[in-house]
């Protein structure tokens, strides 16, 4: 009787997991057709087991869910300690930006298994993510210990030391990460940009050059060749580049702008004007694109629109404004209008105190204005004691008309100091 027993709760059993994989089999025909509803509505009809709980939270995950997709992950690791649900649990907390939880999970599999690199290397971008360098750097460095031969471990630490401000090892990894992939981009556009900033241009121009054989299309690459084209004064290749990524990513406010630039330098008004135009409209703040529309009215000795220009960019800008003050002063000397023009050097030193020829004009034109020469004198010798050596031909005249002006109160029985 107990054996008859004992084989009906076993026949039983094996009908209960014949029917669970039968079901669990049709709400997979279910989900692969789409029907994730009614899959969720049968699983719910089941008895709570860590199957079909994680099933459910693997649904939801599939239709981005990803809060209830955590909940159930969740449950079913009350129900079994799983690494593949820890996993994806991690993962789910991730696309939740629940950035510190998903850093204990992994924390938790990595104490479990040191040796675990993939889930390390996921720990790693998590705690660089989360401002944590010094952790991100433990981690890379203990990759690199198990597998010194993929270049992203030594991009990754190399970002980390990055954020540490430490700019040598922080090359030196980009470096390595180099030498185990010369077709790694992120790391030769890094290199490219760090020696760009050290201005060590023969390096720059070799990872400039080969990033761009690599990538063609790499934006940033691109600009920094236009950058450096531009400053050669090689105008018209910058501008082949500059058209290439319009139409990879087109009206972009820097590459209308530079367009502009190019243009301006050489003497194609019009075509500059055109993009500066174009620069203005994506970005109005931008107060330079007025100054260069100004400069273009001023050499066509359209004064009066060079005039509206400058002010605009006067008003526009939020940075230091001592060049369209100083372009402002020049139109107004065209104009006639000596009042102005001293006013405008004047808040054009204000808004610099390094621009040297804005002060030797004010002086100039104080002279000119002023029926009291001692203001042009004070300002002659404010710009003899701060700047006599940026300009020889400037500094010799400020001192002969400080002579001169001396000289003439002398005579009326003034010293002047």
């Amino acid at each position: 009787m107990r054996t008859k027993i004992l084989l009906i709760v076993f026949v039983m059993g094996i009908l209960k997991v014949d029917a669970q994989v039968s079901t669990f089999k049709t709400i997979d025909s279910l989900v692969n057709i789409g029907r994730y509803q009614t899959a969720l509505t049968k699983l719910h009809e089941l008895d709570t087991t860590f199957q079909s709980t994680s099933k459910v939270a693997s649904i939801y995950a599939s239709i981005d869910n990803y809060k209830k997709a955590s909940l159930y992950y969740e449950k079913a690791l009350e129900l079994k300690d799983d690494y593949s649900v820890k996993v994806r649990l991690a993962k789910a907390y991730k696309k939740e930006k629940k950035l510190q939880k998903a850093i204990d999970v992994y924390e938790g599999i990595v104490n479990k298994d040191a040796e675990n690199i993939l889930i390390q290397y996921q720990l790693g971008k998590l705690y660089a993510q989360t401002k944590q360098p010094a952790k991100a750097i433990d981690t890379f460095k203990n990759i690199i210990k198990q597998d010194s031969t993929n270049a992203n471990y030594h991009y990754r630490l190399g970002i980390a030391y990055g954020m540490l401000k430490k700019r040598n090892l922080k090359i030196n990894s980009f470096l390595e990460a180099y030498k185990n992939d010369t077709t790694h981009i992120k790391s030769i556009h890094r290199l490219a940009l760090a020696y760009t900033l050290l201005r060590d241009k023969d390096s720059a121009n070799i990872f400039v050059n080969r990033g761009l054989v690599v990538s063609p299309n790499h934006i940033n690459l691109n600009k920094l060749k236009i950058n450096n084209l531009y400053r050669k004064e090689k105008f018209t290749e910058a501008i082949q580049f500059l058209k290439r990524i319009d139409t990879l990513e087109p009206n972009e406010h820097y590459t209308q702008k530079m367009l502009g630039r190019c243009y301006f330098n050489l003497k194609k008004y019009d075509k500059a004007k055109k993009y500066f135009n174009k620069a203005i409209r994506i970005d109005r703040s931008d107060f330079k694109a007025y100054t260069y529309l100004g400069d273009i009215n001023f050499e066509k000795k359209k004064f009066y629109k060079a005039q509206l220009d400058y002010m605009v960019a006067t008003f526009a800008g939020k940075e230091s404004r001592d060049v369209e003050y100083y372009q402002l002063a020049r139109v107004y000397k065209e104009l006639g209008n000596l009042k102005e023009e001293v006013k405008s050097y004047k808040r054009s030193f204000e808004e610099n105190r390094k621009n040297y020829k804005a002060l030797y004009q004010l002086a100039k034109t104080s002279e000119d204005y002023y029926k009291d020469k001692r203001i042009a004198y004070k300002h002659y010798k404010d710009y003899v004691n701060r700047f006599e050596r940026k300009d020889s031909v400037l500094t010799k005249h400020a001192e002969a008309r400080l002579k001169e002006i001396k000289k003439y109160y002398f005579l009326q029985g003034e010293i002047l100091q």
